[in-house]
């Protein structure tokens, strides 16, 4: 029986005595409904808890109820196992109060005459033997002679080595070889193993096919439970509905191991967040400390997307094992514009504050004040701090997590096994990668900006060796605009490309880029300095460089080659979504319509939580039908997406594909250019760029049609197998 009030009182020796007053209320209810169901009152037990958060957020941790010293031991150790860190400098608040009222049926192990088999009884007679098909405790599978039982025949004392069969009127229990089956007095059938399980060699270093399998699945487990960790405590639409974050796990130099299917431009950069930490930190880093970066020309791409990381020590606290990362994109870090997406950025300063490898908990101490001092400074702070730290918290848990959950790894096969595996995995994709480059071309490509840029690229393989050069000379010189990339986004981009060319269920790790030779000219937009603005460079310039290398191997039509960055904010409010649009064409395959591609993996706000969280209605989102290049093989359609606006904002475009259309491919059709523009309550039309912002008021909608995909192939040269 469970029951639960609020109670909305900070916690200390004053408010106890009224919290314990209304546990005793609500435990005298729980235990009367358990004595209404006809329950002993000497087997009912009340457990008395109250659930606690830290002042000014909104997460409570549910704790057992106490002396006040006892419930705040309680919720620091809870707090800690769940975010990795205290807050010893605020306030807690109770906001409610439950109980559990618990009958208890008697303990059957704790009958333990009845495990061993009564002295002076005959053994219980069997029905019946029939073959099972079973292991014995050494591992050793066969058919083996078995006895079958009816458990209503069985005395109290009666003992049944495995293997054995009992059966009953509604179930039948399998009594495995190595266990023994012992009958209560109390009636219930008790099952212990009798005999230990021999697990024959222990895992070693050197591979082994299933174990390399099993360890990729590993680390990758501990990626993907990362990410629901920062998706259920995160507070932003932009992670919690929209997902827009990674998470991955780190070797002990920064490389990375594995990481979850999250986001593509995220993951293929964030090893260089890494090295930049274990470059500057070196020697001074301790247990329980963590860093946060997003600065571009350090380690980071572009400042929304924000990279917390913690290193993973050894149980004496003296040597860095691992390293967990995760990187979310913040709805606003300042800069200009509201979403720190501004589409007329010319330096990094105007696109929001910069964090360069800043401690953000210190020896498990949360810097909240240091934190927010920070958020505050510069020329363009943050416009909701209170957000930055609630989504910057849910990073540090999810990295806890990964920090949780590789102690446990090495704790179940010991260290030097999940080093060496940690190499393997990287070994393998490297092997997988090689194997790939034997069967691909020379090509090159060059693929123009709307902007007037250019990226140019000339993959030169070397089948010999099994590697490939891939070299971006010739790209555009660094852009007065904010279509810079930093060369890790350059990196991420070719991660990407030749990990999808892989078939094998293999992690993205850094062996994808072992047989690859990158050349990427300094200066270059894809290489710019200090201070070139950036902001569009991993959103945008992410895509055209994914469609570059796609069009150089030949393998894919360009899909819509955007992900029409949209912005919406004021000083209450700020958004950022990325909008789908079409896939390209390939051979033997259409392109998908309306969905996100390559290097964001993001979704879309539920309609419901949109108009719930934000001032707007979506009006309409749909397909945008035609949009998808023709071809033998078509490209996918791009959507349609209206949006009302139910207050003054300020809405930015950051975007692509507006002037020039996404190619196709031998002989296929370009897909269709995006628009936008915004439509005043007075029918008055004012059209917008790809990269521009617009001042609304209440009851003006902006309207976006994202790109299609290009087709592939000649139209009509052959009909589809599915025509």
């Amino acid at each position: 029986a469970l029951r639960e009030k609020a109670v909305e009182a900070k916690l200390g020796a004053e408010a106890l005595p009224a919290i314990a007053a209304t546990l005793d209320a609500l435990g005298a209810e729980a235990r009367q409904e358990l004595l209404a169901q006809g329950i002993d009152p000497a087997c009912t037990e009340v457990i008395r808890r109250v659930h606690v958060k830290i002042e000014g957020t909104d997460t409570a941790l549910v704790v057992e109820f106490g002396t006040l010293a006892e419930i705040s031991e309680r919720f620091d150790s809870a707090h800690r196992q769940r975010y990795g860190f205290v807050v010893p400098d605020k306030a807690r608040i109770v906001e409610a109060a439950s109980v559990e009222a618990v009958g208890h049926t008697q303990d059957a192990s704790a009958d333990a005459a009845a495990l061993a088999p009564a002295s002076g009884l005959p053994p219980p007679a069997a029905l019946e033997r029939v073959s099972m098909y079973c292991e014995d405790s050494e591992g050793r599978a066969a058919a083996r002679e078995t006895p079958v039982f009816d458990r209503a025949k069985l005395r109290a004392g009666d003992a049944i080595d495995g293997p054995a069969i009992v059966i009953e009127a509604n179930a039948t229990t399998i009594v495995e070889p190595g266990w023994r089956a012992a009958m209560t007095a109390a009636g219930p059938l008790v099952l212990t193993r009798v005999e230990a399980l021999d697990r024959g060699k222990a895992v070693g270093t050197q591979v082994d096919p299933v174990m390399l399998e099993v360890f990729n699945n590993l680390f990758m487990s501990i990626a993907e439970q990362m990410g629901a960790v920062l998706e259920n405590t995160s507070y932003s639409v932009n992670m919690k509905e929209r997902l827009d974050f990674s998470c991955a796990i780190f070797d002990e130099r920064g490389d990375l191991i594995a990481n979850a299917p999250h986001m593509p431009v995220h993951l293929g950069s964030m090893s260089e967040s890494v090295k930049v930490v274990i470059r500057e930190r070196g020697g001074t880093m301790n247990p329980g400390d963590v860093y946060v970066l997003n600065a571009p020309y350090n380690g980071g791409t572009h400042l929304p997307d924000v990279t917390v990381i913690t290193p993973v020590f050894d149980d004496a606290g003296k040597k860095i094992l691992f390293y967990v990362g995760a990187r979310g994109h913040h709805a606003d870090i300042g800069g200009v514009t509201p979403g720190s997406m501004p589409p007329d950025s010319k330096t990094v300063e105007e696109e929001g504050v910069l964090f360069d490898n800043f401690l953000l908990v210190d020896r498990g101490t949360f810097r909240e004040e240091a934190l927010r001092a920070h958020l505050a400074s510069g020329k363009y702070p943050a416009r909701n701090p209170y957000q930055n730290v609630a989504d910057l918290k849910a990073q540090i848990a999810a990295c806890e997590k990964g920090v949780q959950e590789l102690r446990r790894m090495v704790g179940q096969f010991g260290l030097g096994v999940v080093h060496a595996y940690m190499k393997h995995v990287q070994d393998n994709a490297e092997e997988q990668v090689r194997r790939v480059l034997g069967a691909l071309k020379d090509g090159s490509f060059e693929n123009p900006l709307d902007n007037g840029g250019v990226i140019k690229v000339k993959i030169t393989v070397d089948r010999a060796r099994r590697a490939a050069k891939l070299d971006f000379t010739g790209t555009a010189a660094q852009l007065p605009t904010n279509f810079n990339a930093p060369s890790a986004v350059c990196r991420a981009a070719v991660l990407y490309v030749f990990r999808t060319l892989v078939d094998d269920e293999i992690p993205m790790n850094e062996g994808v880029l072992k047989p690859l030779e990158l050349v990427i000219p300094p200066g270059s937009m894809l290489n710019p300095r200090h201070p070139a603005a950036v902001v569009a460079g991993n959103v945008e310039t992410s895509q055209l460089i994914t469609e570059t290398l796609y069009g150089a191997l030949g393998l894919q039509a360009a899909g819509q080659s955007t992900m029409n960055n949209l912005t919406f904010g004021n000083a209450q409010y700020q958004y950022y979504e990325t909008v789908a649009g079409g896939a390209g064409a390939g051979p033997g395959y259409d392109g998908a319509s309306c969905v996100q591609i390559h290097m964001t993996n993001s979704r879309l706000t539920d309609p419901e939580v949109l108009e719930w969280r934000f001032p707007v209605l979506l009006e309409d989102f749909r397909i945008r039908r035609g949009s998808g290049g023709k071809g033998k093989w078509r490209g996918g359609d791009g959507a349609i997406r209206r949006l009302r606006f139910l207050e003054p904002m300020t809405v930015s475009i950051l975007s692509s594909r507006r002037a020039y259309a996404p190619f196709g491919m031998e002989g296929g059709e370009p897909g269709a250019k995006g628009r936008n523009w915004v439509e005043r309550t007075d029918g008055t039309l004012v059209p917008m760029t790809g990269t521009d912002k617009c001042e609304v008021e209440a009851g003006d909608v902006f309207v976006v049609e994202t790109p299609g995909g290009g087709g592939y192939g000649v139209a009509g040269e052959m009909k589809r197998a599915a025509e």
